[in-house]
Formats: C-alpha cells, structure tokens, sequence
C-alpha cells in the first residue's frame, strides 16, 4: 500500500537540452533542481514514477539534528533554515515545522550514549537538553510511567513526506525549470570522456551534466556507466493512526518506538531500525562491505523474502538504451508492508501510550531504505566520468536533510563556494584510486 502522497501535473514536453538533468524526483533530486533553477541554470527533472514515490514519502519525517553522524551534522543544521526558508520564499507548504524532538529511555547505556552526543553537540553549537529522571517523567506523563532520563531537542522538527517532495517540485517549474514524470533515465551519453546526454524512455536530453538522484536504484543504474557504488536496502514498514482526542506530543521516541503526528492530524508510527533484508543479487555482490553494519543491527534486522529481488532495484542485469529497462517494469517500489511488524508496532505504541490503544489504523506501507557500508551518502563528481555527479546512499537520513544536500550538490554542479566541506561525502572513499573507472566485473 503507497503512502498518503500530494500528486502533482508537471512539465508535458521534455526539452531538447538543459544546463543540468537530475535523474530522480525524490527529496535530494528536486532540492537540487530547486537551488540550480534559483540561480538561472536550466535544469530538468526526470522521474521514472511520480515525484516523492518513493522513500521520500515513506519515512518518517524527521528533521533532526540530533545524534547526527559528525560528519552529516553541519549539512543537518543548515537544512534546518534551508526548510524555513523554502516556504518563505516560495510560499509552498512542506509541512515543516520546529516542533522538537522529545526521547525518553530507562536503559542506561541508551542516556550515556545521548550525553556524550550532547557533549560533542555543544561543541559546534547545537542545543539538546538532557533530561532527569523527573523532568522526562513529568513531559513523559502520557505514558503513565517512570522515566529515567530523556532529551529534548528544541530546535528539531519535521516536515510532512506526503507534502514535501511535490511542493518543491511545483516551485522548480515556477522557477523555469522541468519536470518530468513517469519518465525514466535509462542511461548517459558520452563524447570526449564526459556526459553529452541523458537517455530517457522519452527522448535524450543534451547536457554535460547530470545528477544521479535515484535512491534504492543508483548502484544498479551505476553498474550500467561501469561505475562500483556499494548499496544495500532494507525494507522497512510504517503504519499510521487517526487522530486522537488526547493532545500528544508532536514527536516522540522510546522504547524503539517513534511516534510522529502529520499535517492532517494523523500520527505516524515505526519501530526504530526494525527491518526486513531481501535477498537481491546487489545484496551478495556487496554483503561483505555490509557485514559490519548488518553484524551491530542483527537484534532489529530480520530475513526477508523475494520482493527486492522480484522489484529489480538491486539488479546485476545490464539493459539496453533503446528498451524498456526493469525502472519502467517498476515505476514506483512499493512492497508489501510486513504485518508482524504493524501488528508489534501497534502493541509496542500502546504500550508505550494507552490512549492510542483506541486509534483506528489508516494506512500501512512500506519502503526500502538504501545505505552505504558506512550510512553516510555518496556526494560528487565520480572519478572517471566527469560530469556525472552522484549523490545516493542516503541510509535513511535524506528526507530531513534534504535540503542541505541539494544546496551542496547545486554549489558543486555551479562552481559555487559550498555551503559545507563536500570531502566528507565524496564516493571515492569506498574504494581505491580506481572508484569510478571501468570495473572488471
């Protein structure tokens, strides 16, 4: 079952050429349309389904800063404005509000790890308030019980994934720029070494540069340039919940459980890292980078079945640039949710708060969550194929910083000074020198 999502018209006709192309109008891709069209650059976005499909409109909504990876944390603060600002500009309504971010816990180790995040937080000025034992029960009250210990991270928020991805795709064609829906990438063109063009279903558009956006789909788009991205996704399950008489928290996280209330009222409801993992022929082509990451989550990963390998996302398979290619077999990925899931998902959040326990499910969903071996993304110009930027692997973090990352990867394609140090996200760093050259495989 799709998840609520603001559908949109876009652009009817595909230009003949365009400054930039940006392959994938999910969260990452349309931002960066956004911050390309705002500074003059003729920029067209090609979608192989409808804008925000995808994992944009599958996650949770989160906006945070908090217990952000080091080097994710500046691009984490500056999305922050960047999403005030976008609905200032534009008038364009993402859902984005700075609510806070409100974590109870009474597991030790769980707090430890929170105070030294905030000890680190302080010292490149983000603000999150540790919480007593009397404090966290006292804003805990809801749940009817003690509390250890808990924080609270005021400047954090959410924005609404059913609203956020088409309203930025409508301020990109106010902008001048194009959009393009159900229409897919299915590869590049080259002269001299470099991007000339980007093959789409629906004609070529001539361009020397294009930003691969594309999420679960990017490692087997890449294998197609002979470019090694390793990826793996897990497939995850969110369920949401009529509104309830009770005024609760707009966020809250405890026990492993998020609790997230939407623009219309609803609330949003997931077990932390709860995951089912597909096998897929991209799953043992890269499974020894992703021992590591798999090994810590073993408590909250479980086996999965055949979907990932039946969507194609996660294919080996090379196609042709004149045939339908497996993105237009499967214009959206939309697996099933998993039902033990919803159903210990529902037991634990009313566990957790009673007045749910009354709540009528609306919808249930599923998604598939794509990560780098190390949960940072990709970000820049691969070695090898100027031109072509990538920017993927966002390991369930790209929907709140979306807007950082787009500004970044605009600054990067424009020559402009960047809003952050783009080294730490460069894709180089999965490999040796040879990341990005025709792989022997």
């Amino acid at each position: 079952m799709s998840p609520p999502l603001n559908r949109i018209e876009t652009s009817p006709h595909l230009p003949a050429s365009a400054d930039v192309v940006v392959i994938g109008g999910g969260i990452i891709g349309i931002f960066t349309a956004y911050y390309l069209a705002r500074r003059g650059i003729s920029v067209a976005v090609v979608e192989k389904g409808v804008i925000g499909g995808e994992q944009s409109s599958r996650n949770w909504g989160w906006c945070r800063q908090q217990n952000r990876d080091e080097r994710e944390l500046p691009l984490a603060s500056k999305s922050l404005d960047l999403w005030e600002q976008f609905s200032a500009e534009t008038g364009q309504n993402t859902g984005f509000r700075r609510c806070g971010l409100f974590y109870l816990s009474n597991d030790e180790a769980e707090l430890a790890q929170w105070a030294r995040w905030r000890e680190f937080a302080k010292t490149v000025g983000v603000t999150t308030h540790m919480l007593t034992s009397e404090e966290a029960t006292e804003r805990g009250r809801l749940t009817g019980r003690s509390w250890k210990g808990g924080v609270h991270s005021p400047t954090d928020g959410t924005a609404d994934p059913g609203l956020a991805a088409p309203a930025v795709a409508a301020a990109v064609m106010q902008l001048g720029g194009t959009v393009h829906q159900n229409c897919a990438a299915r590869g590049i063109e080259t002269e001299g070494g470099r991007v000339s063009g980007v093959v789409t279903e629906s004609g070529t558009i001539k361009t020397r540069i294009a930003v691969y956006a594309g999420g679960a789909w990017a490692s087997s788009f890449c294998r197609q340039l002979g470019i090694r991205f390793p990826q793996a996704s897990v497939r995850q399950t969110i369920l949401s919940v009529a509104p309830v008489e009770r005024d609760l928290p707009d966020v809250l996280y405890a026990d492993g459980v998020a609790i997230t209330r939407r623009a219309d009222g609803r609330y949003a409801l997931a077990i932390s890292g709860r995951a089912r993992v597909d096998l897929t022929p991209g799953f043992f082509r890269f499974a020894p980078q992703f021992i590591p990451m798999f090994a810590k989550r073993w408590r909250n990963l479980m086996p999965g079945g055949l979907q990932g390998w039946q969507s194609g996302h996660e294919t080996l398979q090379r196609w042709r640039l004149d045939a339908p290619t497996p993105m237009e077999r499967v214009r959206v990925l939309d697996p099933r949710p998993d039902m033990p899931t919803v159903e210990q998902t529902r037991r634990r959040v009313i566990e957790l708060v009673p007045d749910l326990a009354q709540a009528r499910i609306t919808d249930a969903w599923a998604g598939y969550v794509d990560s780098t071996p190390d949960g940072v993304p990709g970000i820049g110009e691969v070695p090898g194929l100027p031109g072509f930027v990538l920017a993927a692997g966002f390991s369930g973090h790209g929907f709140g910083i979306g807007p950082g990352a787009g500004h970044l990867i605009a600054d990067i394609v424009s020559g402009a000074a960047p809003i952050e140090d783009p080294k730490p996200y460069h894709p180089s760093r999965f490999s040796d020198p040879s990341w990005g050259k025709v792989a022997d495989f």
